[in-house]
């Protein structure tokens, strides 16, 4: 077999600068997204396709497009780019154990109510570590993760997302919150038929828990001609709808303590079985630090006892 060497090799800003290009398909939304001047970008992917003896875009005055040659290398350069952060992971792990940084992923419905006792925890037993935090809905999240540019999330299960593994954290069930001089204030058997004609108030599309509460909407029998006239974009908002007599939601167990402080409003308790949401943090299948996050894991659900919640194993 002969192995023919080249005098250049690409270097990893050229590679990255592309990838950027490759993904944003805009020099300006690409060198702000890896924190590099657009002049800079723009020179070091035209000093990559001098490397490698292609062109990869085709520029105009109004756009930018990937060539043939360069939808083909964006995706070996993105899977290097990884390889090399897998390396850098590896590298950090071996050193010590909960040291530098982690980035983790929390969707909203979740981040008020678990961030308090995830941080105690950090600064109680990982105090070399750097947590940073990051708050969005789980399609964003899931794309930072396979991304690389989270390493762990905290969200609602099952993601159903190949290379994804979970480390289920708890259950909790859902509660229905209702006006204070509402009929099924108060009760501790609310059967889920009684979803079918309430007027239910959810969160903005994109949210899990929307999802989640048409879910249990449709096995209550709710058919999909009653309408959800009125949303909002969080648990706060949604709650003062309620209370002002727009109509009914249903909260996680983890928020009602917390949502329903504010007067006007009850609370109604499902019988059993409960509607119910899981928990869980998600990493990369194969991550390098996953011994170290299933034990952060485990040390979670110990702090996360006290809470209204069942922990699973």
């Amino acid at each position: 077999m002969t192995v023919v060497s080249r005098g250049k090799q690409p270097s990893l800003a050229q590679l990255r600068a592309f990838a950027a290009v490759a993904e944003h398909l805009h020099f300006r939304d690409a060198a702000a997204a890896i924190g590099m001047s657009q002049p800079a970008l723009s020179g070091a992917v035209s000093a990559l396709e001098d490397v490698l003896g292609v062109q990869l875009l085709e520029r105009t005055t109004r756009k930018v497009l990937l060539s043939a040659a360069g939808e083909r290398l964006a995706v070996r350069a993105k899977a290097v780019l990884t390889a090399v952060g897998a390396l850098m992971e590896e590298a950090e792990a071996v050193r010590a154990p909960f040291t530098g940084v982690l980035r983790l992923g929390v969707i909203p419905t979740v981040a008020p109510y678990l961030l308090p006792h995830v941080l105690r925890l950090v600064h109680s037993t990982y105090p070399e570590l750097d947590l940073q935090v990051h708050e969005e809905q789980t399609t964003s999240l899931l794309d930072g993760l396979t991304a690389g540019r989270l390493d762990l999330l905290l969200l609602a299960v099952p993601l159903g997302v190949p290379g994804i593994t979970e480390l289920p954290l708890f259950e909790e069930d859902f509660v229905l919150v209702v006006p204070d001089d509402h009929r099924l204030g108060g009760r501790r058997d609310v059967p889920r038929e009684a979803l079918r004609e309430l007027p239910l108030l959810l969160l903005d599309e994109g949210h899990c828990l929307r999802d989640q509460a048409l879910d249990i909407c449709r096995e209550a029998g709710r058919g999909t001609d009653t309408p959800v006239t009125t949303t909002a974009a969080g648990l706060a908002t949604l709650v003062q709808l309620v209370a002002g007599g727009l109509g009914v939601t249903l909260l996680p167990r983890i928020a009602v303590e917390v949502e329903t402080g504010r007067g006007g409003l009850r609370t109604g308790y499902f019988a059993d079985p409960a509607p119910a949401r899981r928990i869980a943090l998600a990493m990369r299948a194969g991550a390098a630090r996953q011994g170290e996050f299933e034990e952060f894991a485990e040390a979670l659900r110990g702090v996360l006892r006290p809470l209204p919640v069942r922990p699973l194993p």
